[in-house]
């Protein structure tokens, strides 16, 4: 099979429904773009169709792509992803991306479950109590970044500037990587995916790299997110994505 059949197929797989006015005013842009993302890019990505979409959704948010959000939010539910999780990667982002750009995403989120018929709120995920957020979160950080990071973090901090380092394994990790819906793993790829897409956020991307190799994720899932999100966010963020892969988890490390 072809990659045009390829994308042709996955094209009809993820958005049965679609009507595009690209195929009639833009139809070269839209035949080479659909090959490229839907066909080309898939090829060289080991990422099952809902982490794909999962890690894409995460990337539209931080993009602040609203419409291609809500399109592609349709196709994940369609495929694998619950809505817990679509919650999920929403309530993740705040940490990253700031509530004043997801809450929108938050709010198309629960349109198109209500569309569907999906009873809102949602079960609670949440596995911390405001008595021991900090707690669990400063244990979760250290799992991911490493005790004598999280120590160091702390240590070094000036004393008018603490609180931001209690903000963040309270909030941050307290209130966000002990939620259900998503292993450790998981998170760590989609905060991985958040970063890369927002852009600018370099000694970030390299420090979630390291997290990421800390959790069990490989080289190999990292490329194959960039991979993924590359259509999505261009090439000057993914190429920046790729430069904190190779120095943080360089080739010859595997």
């Amino acid at each position: 099979m072809t990659t045009h059949d390829d994308a042709q197929q996955e094209l009809a797989t993820l958005f049965p429904d679609l009507t595009t006015s690209l195929a009639e005013t833009d139809p070269e842009f839209w035949a080479y773009h659909s090959d490229f993302a839907l066909g080309e890019v898939l090829s060289d990505s080991a990422l099952s169709r809902p982490d794909r979409l999962t890690y894409q959704l995460a990337a539209m948010i931080a993009v602040g792509a609203h419409e291609p959000f809500r399109s592609l939010l349709g196709a994940a539910l369609d495929n694998g992803v619950t809505p817990v999780q679509v919650k999920e990667v929403a309530y993740q982002a705040v940490a990253y991306v700031g509530a004043a750009r997801v809450v929108d995403f938050i709010a198309i989120t629960n349109e198109v479950l209500t569309e569907r018929g999906v009873a809102l709120p949602l079960p609670g995920q949440s596995t911390t109590t405001p008595e021991d957020r900090t707690d669990l979160g400063i244990a979760v950080q250290r799992q991911i970044v490493g005790t004598e990071t999280v120590d160091g973090m702390y240590d070094d901090a000036p004393a008018d500037a603490l609180r931001f380092q209690r903000f963040l394994s309270a909030n941050c990790f307290g209130d966000h990587y002990t939620r259900t819906g998503f292993d450790l793993q998981q998170r760590e790829l989609i905060t991985f995916a958040l970063l890369v897409a927002l852009g600018g956020a370099v000694a970030q991307v390299k420090g979630h790299v390291a997290a990421n190799r800390n959790v069990g994720n490989t080289r190999a899932q990292l490329l194959d997110v960039l991979t993924v999100l590359l259509p999505h966010v261009g090439y000057p963020r993914t190429l920046n994505g790729l430069a904190q892969v190779n120095a943080a988890a360089p080739a010859e490390d595997q």
